[in-house]
């Protein structure tokens, strides 16, 4: 049931950031013994277990659907961009590569014309423009400190706009607790070869870190959920950035690393695009990992 109550939405949508960081952080750490394909397949499936409360009262029947195939390409770009992602995470500092995911919101007017034939709106080039200048300044090509890997966080931002794309078509006949169970069986066959190729048997801390990726994660998605039937997505959805704040107070807890001063200008600049961007009707970010 849709509310009206900003306070409340806004309040969910900033635990939903702070999960999300949490998850980040812990496939950091996951990725420095294991494998990226092996934490994608552990995120997915413990994932999809952790949503056995909100599945199993549906039964078969509510788990029902006549859009496979839609589900299937919503699962194959959101796979994508969780292994970019994830990637990014292991090589990059955590608040880089949160982002970068997160600049969604500025590739989604052309994936929208692409795949919808929607025109892209004249206001919003200005967000865009601004947005990729911040970019620019977090990656800093050309002044010997670029880290190529930062091309493929902005890949898991694009497989990431398709995907959330896709859940938009999918959203006017589906519960999003049902797109996100075929998500997690989608995205956990896909990864389960190459995670078996790359194989290394986790230890008993290292379990313990991939459930609690997988239970935040899913659990990060589920209360995104809750913050956008309290708000509208244009109002509560800039929240979403305090996930680079979080991450980067995990990123100097865990780590201490600190950013410099071109790249918390270029993110301070992403995130006023993406809140533009939002403003001017921009679906908000919605992580699929």
């Amino acid at each position: 049931m849709r509310t009206n109550d900003l306070r409340r939405g806004a309040l969910l949508m900033v635990a939903s950031s702070l999960l999300f960081a949490l998850m980040g952080a812990g496939v950091k750490l996951a990725s420095r013994t294991l494998p990226n394909a092996e934490v994608v397949f552990f995120r997915s499936f413990l994932g999809t277990l952790a949503l056995a409360p909100w599945i199993v009262p549906l039964r078969f029947a509510g788990l029902a659907t006549s859009r496979a195939g839609e589900h299937l390409l919503r699962g194959v770009a959101g796979v994508a961009s969780m292994a970019c992602f994830f990637y990014a995470i292991a090589h990059m500092r955590l608040p880089d590569a949160v982002l970068l995911n997160y600049s969604l919101p500025l590739f989604m007017p052309f994936v929208e014309a692409a795949w919808l034939g929607e025109r892209v709106p004249r206001l919003v080039w200005w967000p865009v423009g601004v947005g990729f200048a911040g970019i620019v300044l977090v990656l800093k090509p050309g002044i010997g400190v670029f880290e190529p890997v930062a091309l493929i966080g902005l890949l898991a931002a694009l497989f990431g706009t398709v995907a959330q794309v896709g859940v938009r078509q999918l959203t006017r006949t589906e519960p999003l607790v049902v797109i996100i169970f075929y998500f997690g069986i989608v995205s956990s066959l896909l990864s389960a070869i190459p995670a078996a190729l790359a194989w290394r048997a986790p230890g008993g801390p290292e379990w313990l870190i991939l459930i609690a990726v997988g239970v935040l994660g899913t659990l990060g998605q589920l209360v995104l959920t809750a913050a956008y039937a309290h708000a509208p997505a244009a109002r509560v959805g800039p929240f979403i950035y305090s996930a680079v704040v979080f991450a980067g107070l995990l990123e100097w807890a865990l780590w201490r690393s600190v950013p410099d001063g071109l790249a918390l200008c270029g993110m301070a600049l992403v995130a006023a695009a993406g809140v533009l961007a939002l403003r001017l009707g921009t679906d908000p970010p919605q992580p699929g990992p």
